[in-house]
């Protein structure tokens, strides 16, 4: 049986061709959704916003040019799902989540030429 995926264009390789900074601008796109949801008390649709960074999280994880950085990739899986469904051991925030991902996005799009 074949997966569910929330990002079935992604699931076929595609993701793959992203460069890094590009995948956690990805990433840190549905972060960003789930924080805005959560803070506006809309849990389900934060969860879902969660979900889908956690799938985009698992396929960065899976790429195979990305060997070098699991360890920082899964920390920060661990971290987030810690954040947003455990008890914040690690005394995340909102702020430090935006900050983090936002970083690559401003990479990726300097990268880009945007």
């Amino acid at each position: 049986m074949e997966p569910n995926y929330f990002h079935k264009n992604l699931s076929t390789g595609k993701w793959q061709q992203l460069s890094f900074s590009e995948q956690m601008a990805n990433i840190g796109s549905e972060v960003e959704r789930a924080i805005k949801w959560k803070n506006k008390n809309k849990q389900e649709r934060s969860q879902l916003a969660f979900f889908r960074s956690l799938e985009l999280m698992d396929f960065t994880i899976a790429d195979k040019n990305n060997i070098n950085r699991l360890g920082e990739l899964c920390r920060v899986r661990e971290t987030l799902v810690d954040y947003f469904f455990a008890d914040n051991q690690y005394k995340s925030s909102d702020t430090l989540w935006q900050k983090y991902f936002r970083a690559f996005t401003w990479y990726a799009n300097l990268s880009a030429g945007k």
